[in-house]
């Protein structure tokens, strides 16, 4: 049986949002279940079927409160939950600061091994995908041991170069966050992380689909380079994205996250020309098996 949302998108696996911080005045940032129940019942409403909740880096007790908080969340929503809270991104912290993006880089920390084991003592069973840079000290022997933990791990908020990317794919990375943003930028002498997102056949690469963070013709042309089965369609939604789209969340001139639900930015690219098929398999198989592994 398909999967049918308001937005008249169906699929057989139903919308996934890998990457959602918040929606509508709430976020992830909060040690009540109550707010991380919310935030799926809202995006629910806007036709997502399952999600991440993605926490910002933060103190430990901090990102700690909060995973409690999705735990229990996870532990009480119902079998028929609009939609279905599968467990935790975490973007951060083991980022670079010079591309922090709207992050606050003083919460990054060292990519150690022992840091990483205090972080996520307890939610193992919840921490689905990491974001990590690559170039940074210790992150490829981090990357990893987050692998062999059975997660997930995205690089993101990076400066890496394409080697320094390849590197984090040997180790284990098998995603990149929110490809072209807070990253090194694509030069015909350094394509950098951003290029190799582009080349390399098996890497899963994020992209946010509401037509700010990433012109269309910038999506159009990595849907014609990436195998179709290796793009993810995400929100990064945050506390001030509404249902009903609008501008972009910013201060000062710097985005903080995506300007509208994964299915109205997917139907977006479908009513602008874009193969509805495609479309669809990045909001819903894709993610999926990229999760699956």
């Amino acid at each position: 049986m398909k999967h049918r949302d308001r937005h008249g998108l169906q699929g057989p696996a139903g919308v996934i949002d890998l990457h959602a911080h918040g929606i509508e005045g709430i976020d992830t940032r909060s040690p009540d279940p109550d707010a991380m129940l919310r935030i799926g019942e809202t995006l629910g409403r806007a036709g997502v079927s399952a999600l991440l909740l993605s926490l910002y880096p933060a103190a430990f007790r901090v990102m700690r409160e909060q995973m409690a908080a999705v735990k229990r969340a996870m532990e009480r929503q119902a079998p028929g939950s609009t939609a279905r809270i599968l467990g935790v991104h975490l973007e951060g912290p083991f980022l670079n600061p010079a591309m922090c993006g709207a992050l606050d880089p003083a919460s990054f920390t060292e990519a150690r091994e022992p840091l990483w084991q205090e972080l996520v003592e307890g939610f193992e069973e919840i921490v689905r995908v990491v974001t990590v840079a690559p170039e940074i000290k210790g992150a490829l022997g981090l990357i990893r041991a987050i692998t062999k933990a059975g997660m997930r791990v995205n690089m993101g908020h990076s400066d890496a170069t394409f080697a320094e990317a390849e590197a984090g794919f040997r180790a284990g990375a098998r995603g990149i966050a929110h490809l072209f943003n807070a990253m090194r930028g694509f030069h015909h002498r350094e394509p950098g992380i951003a290029g190799f997102g582009l080349l390399h056949r098996e890497i899963y690469v994020e992209l946010i689909a509401d037509l700010v963070h990433l012109s269309p013709e910038t999506l159009e042309l990595v849907f014609r380079i990436k195998d179709p089965g290796r793009i993810l369609l995400v929100s990064d939604a945050v506390r001030e994205t509404r249902l009903l789209p609008g501008g972009a969340p910013s201060r000062e001139g710097r985005l903080l996250g995506g300007a509208m639900t994964l299915p109205a930015a997917a139907q977006q690219l479908i009513e602008r020309g874009f193969a509805k098929e495609r479309v669809m398999e990045a909001v819903t198989t894709n993610p999926r098996a990229y999760l699956e592994g």
